[in-house]
């Protein structure tokens, strides 16, 4: 059986067409799948509000940011820390009641248990009133890992915020992410390739 001149460059160019199609939605979807870790999930207290990280105690909200000098000092963090290293935190208030009411600020290890919270704290910062609405702290994460931040504000009650963090794991996410992606990419192109593009090609 003889093909016309013009079949097989037709299903060629066919094919690099659909090709392209699948590579610009995996980048896409890979691309979706890197950010989410670092925009779109909540964790515990924290969220985010019009590019700013909000952490909400009680009624109260407090703005809040991170960043590792040595590692990149333009970009910021809202909720997991990229690496280990230098670490500075810093909390803006937007309430304005807050800067007459005592802050306590806890970070430990989520080790599964909080029934002692001192054999498992890394940094404590005592209740203490900040007047000008902002306060930060500064700590040297050395090993990757899971952590758990709690904010405790004393109004007429204690009010706590809480937020479970990693330190050093966002890399290594992404990726997986880029890696799983990949290959469902590589998986659908095979598929319909071997399902609806070759069958054609010997007709």
């Amino acid at each position: 059986m003889s093909y016309p001149a013009t079949r097989l460059p037709l299903a060629g160019v066919f094919w690099s067409t659909y090709m392209m199609k699948i590579a610009i939605h995996a980048i896409l979807f890979l691309a979706i799948g890197l950010l989410l870790p670092q925009r779109a999930l909540a964790h515990g207290g924290l969220s985010m509000d019009k590019d700013f990280c909000k952490l909400r105690v009680g009624s109260y909200v407090i703005h809040f940011v991170g960043y590792q000098p040595e590692h990149s000092a333009e970009k910021e963090f809202c909720e997991d820390i990229p690496q280990i290293g230098r670490t500075i935190v810093v909390f803006d208030y937007v309430d304005q009641e807050l800067r007459a009411l005592p802050t306590e600020v806890r970070i430990i290890r989520d080790s599964g248990s909080e029934e002692d919270l001192d054999a498992v704290t890394v940094l404590y910062m005592p209740p203490k009133i900040y007047p000008t609405g902002s306060l930060h702290f500064e700590h040297t994460f050395k090993e990757p890992g899971k952590f758990i931040g709690l904010v405790t504000v004393t109004d007429t009650q204690k009010l706590v915020a809480r937020f479970p963090f990693s330190v050093g794991k966002s890399g290594s996410t992404g990726i997986m992410v880029m890696w799983v992606l990949l290959a469902l990419a590589i998986g659908a192109g095979l598929y319909f390739y071997t399902v609806r593009i070759r069958p054609r090609l010997r007709t």
